[in-house]
């Protein structure tokens, strides 16, 4: 007898894995191995920035495109529309991320004009996902 066994009829195809994805069984699917959690390194700990954007920025796709590039980066928070025509937003993530979204809002998207931009560090809260209000 060989310590191969030949997969039983019906079961070509079908792998069976560790015990951290699904055994093989029928048609079930395997899932994927479970990621172990890392710890962030120092330069990933997550910082919070608070900015407000002045200038022509609303209608100009000012709000989604900081959406687009905060959820490619990593990065947490929300973006809105203010009263007074500026736009608000709160950045939570690595360091570096934050740093290049704030430095976005120095420029903006072609169509804006940025007057200026005020910047406030705080406490991150833990924030999920980026929202546009």
């Amino acid at each position: 007898m060989s310590a191969y066994q030949s997969p039983r009829r019906g079961d070509e195809g079908k792998l069976c894995r560790g015990d951290q994805e699904k055994l093989c069984r029928g048609d079930e699917e395997l899932r994927e191995p479970r990621a172990e959690p890392r710890q962030p390194h120092a330069a990933e700990q997550a910082v919070r920035r608070h900015v407000v954007i002045t200038g022509r920025v609303q209608g100009v796709f000012f709000r989604d495109t900081l959406r687009r590039m905060a959820r490619a980066r990593g990065v947490s928070g929300w973006a809105r529309n203010r009263l007074d025509g500026a736009v608000e937003a709160v950045f939570e993530g690595p360091a570096a991320a934050v740093a290049e979204l704030v430095g976005f809002c120095h420029d903006g998207p072609p169509r804006a004009r940025v007057d200026g931009v005020r910047v406030v560090d705080e406490q991150p809260e833990g924030l999920s996902g980026f929202t546009i209000g």
